[in-house]
């Protein structure tokens, strides 16, 4: 309940239950299997994934090799304004877990970096009224523009006071965020980011799950259970509806952490000598070697150096020219 009462209308379900009971148990295996906290690369391809689906559901239509290619710093032909998207959308999720879930500074902060170029009202609340379509036909009507303001106070208030369950409080504030709808443009993308990042402050490996590629895949049951809600004035269902792609993403994510942590077992003896003589300096593959007390190029490279960059734990300084003479490589974690 927030200060002046305020409490979104949500029915917790059986159905409710039991995902929550399933989500918290993949969570305990994952923790135990999991290399994604101390991997760099699988992060960083997750948080990728994650940009190419909330985007795409919002109709970029650029690949997700080419946004890729953006974040990576490589030129792309397309959209300005879908490069520019994309270009936002990872500096925003680079940022977004430093802040605060319910600071609504912070929120119009994130909607700033998130729409920089691509609106007048970047990091402002919405000046007029706005309606969610499906083609031609409206399927909601935001509250008037004078309501928004108060309308987020509420919410952020209750979600910061209230003690139900982290996986609740997050789709129930994803609900009633997109219900307001409270910017011109950017609401999708900032209600699903704001949902990581409320999961985020309760288990840190959901800043790195890509719920949003889940949710892409199911984009039509979304806006319908989405379009349901309103009607019911109940966000029961788009709770159900969440949990179910949560939970489907993080199977995906336990499955992938037993392979990676196999194949780590494979490299680590040889991966681990490599960090060990690495400090904070860039290095050659001459410096390595000789570090390393190796003579021959071929062993080097296959036992020790792809490896640690196949696992993000070392870095190119030149990544889009892999032969460069003048290539030198840098740890990325302490080990």
């Amino acid at each position: 309940m927030s200060k002046n009462g305020y409490v979104p209308p949500y029915t917790i379900s059986n159905r409710t239950v039991n995902l929550i009971s399933e989500i918290t148990e993949i969570i305990v295996e994952i923790a135990i299997s999991d290399k994604m906290s101390n991997n760099p690369r699988l992060r960083r391809d997750s948080r990728i994934r994650t940009i190419h689906a909330s985007l795409a559901i919002e109709n970029n239509s650029l690949s997700l090799d080419q946004m890729t290619d953006i974040i990576n710093g490589k030129r792309v032909l397309g959209s300005p304004d879908e490069i520019c998207e994309v270009k936002n959308a990872f500096e925003a999720y680079e940022r977004l877990l430093e802040l605060n879930p319910y600071s609504i500074e912070d929120l119009l902060l994130a909607h700033k970096v998130l729409m920089k170029d691509l609106t007048k009202e970047a990091g402002t609340y919405r000046s007029g009224g706005v309606g969610v379509f499906a083609g031609e036909q409206l399927v909601h009507m935001a509250p008037p523009a004078t309501q928004v303001p108060h309308l987020i106070k509420d919410l952020v208030e209750w979600a910061n006071e209230s003690e139900v369950h982290p996986l609740i409080k997050s789709c129930v504030f994803h609900y009633e965020f997109e219900f307001i709808h409270p910017f011109a443009d950017g609401n999708g993308r900032m209600g699903r980011m704001w949902q990581t990042l409320i999961l985020y402050k309760w288990k840190p490996l959901f800043g790195w799950l890509p719920i949003e590629t889940l949710i892409k895949e199911r984009q039509d049951e979304y806006y319908k259970v989405l379009g349901e809600c309103d009607h019911s004035a109940d966000s029961g269902k788009f709770i159900d509806f969440v949990l179910t792609a949560i939970y489907d993403a993080l199977r995906e994510l336990a499955e992938n952490a037993q392979v990676t942590a196999q194949v780590t077992e494979q490299v680590t003896e040889q991966v681990e000598k490599l960090l060990g003589v690495m400090s904070d300096k860039e290095y050659s593959t001459k410096d390595l070697m000789e570090l390393l007390g190796l003579k021959h190029r071929q062993s080097f490279r296959d036992k020790y150096l792809l490896p640690a960059l196949e696992m993000g734990y070392v870095a190119m300084t030149i990544p889009d020219k892999p032969s460069s003479s003048r290539q030198m490589y840098k740890k990325l974690v302490k080990k």
